[in-house]
């Protein structure tokens, strides 16, 4: 058993799929099967039922899972803690959070942090926000970027960063939405939304329906903030969301900002990472510099 081979279960834990996993780990798919069927030789356990079409963990593989987990972690602090040849930190930061906040705070954010620690490689992976937590549970991310959920998992940490004013947006352009929405009084009721699928984005629009006393026009369901202000932008709908978005969104000129007849709390954005690897020291020196 050795630690090459650990990275190697707890990606394909992940993935699910074994060429996903040979591919992304750079090694060939018999070299990566190998590795497991040395592991599952060593444990006498089977860690992945596998067929044709689908790879699905074991009883066993959960609980050898947390063992890679912590085995890897305690092996990172402990190479960091008796190389007294390194001077620098060294190693890897894998990063996760949406595209705006890659534009709107990940910048500063790196500029200290590479400034202070040049020899630590940054992964970046962009997606939806409302998917970072679970990027986090899943160890696809040392940190995420996040806006905080009201219910936040007691096995995570947050550092806040900002926070972040969230409006209602619709569009400029000649249409029935822009029609409706610069009538004098606007009937909210009427007007078709552009919504979050899931995530704090989801909640945050749903109470304001609750608020206001409506039972929204959902026009479309959507995964990400981006796609909310390019669906307002075409004229489709109305949408509540964070002005870091609209801001740098490349269609902010086709929108306009109304005035929401309740006032919406903001986001707080922040850095969540597992509590359990706050002492991690290329995390903390992340988190330190915020």
């Amino acid at each position: 058993m050795d630690i090459r081979s650990l990275k190697l279960y707890l990606h394909l834990c992940d993935s699910l799929h074994f060429a996903k996993t040979a591919e992304q780990s750079h090694v060939s798919p018999s070299t990566l099967s190998r590795a497991l069927q040395r592991l599952e030789e060593e444990l006498g356990s089977k860690l992945f039922e596998r067929d044709n079409r689908s790879v699905t963990i074991t009883h066993a593989g959960i609980e050898f899972k947390r063992f890679a987990e912590q085995t890897l972690s305690e092996w990172t602090q402990l190479r960091n803690r008796i190389d007294p040849s390194q001077q620098f930190l060294r190693g890897n930061l894998n990063l996760y959070c949406s595209v705006t906040a890659a534009y709107s705070h990940l910048p500063a954010l790196l500029d200290r942090f590479r400034r202070e620690h040049p020899h630590v490689d940054i992964n970046l992976n962009t997606g939806d926000p409302a998917n970072a937590v679970n990027q986090i549970q899943k160890n696809r991310a040392d940190i995420a970027i996040i806006a905080l959920p009201d219910a936040f998992p007691a096995s995570l940490h947050f550092t806040p960063i900002d926070k972040v004013p969230i409006s209602v947006i619709a569009p400029t352009m000649p249409c029935q939405v822009q029609q409706w929405v610069n009538q004098a009084k606007i009937d909210w009721g009427k007007l078709p939304y552009i919504v979050p699928d899931h995530g704090p984005g989801r909640k945050r629009i749903d109470l304001w329906f609750k608020q206001m006393g409506i039972k929204p026009n959902i026009y479309a369901q959507v995964s990400g903030q981006e796609a909310i202000v390019s669906m307002v932008a075409l004229g489709c709908g109305v949408g509540i969301s964070p002005e870091a978005v609209i801001h740098n969104s490349p269609v902010r000129e086709r929108i306009q900002i109304l005035s929401s007849p309740i006032p919406i709390p903001p986001f707080e954005l922040g850095c969540c990472c597992k509590e359990k690897r706050t002492n991690d020291p290329i995390i903390s020196a992340f988190l330190e510099i915020i």
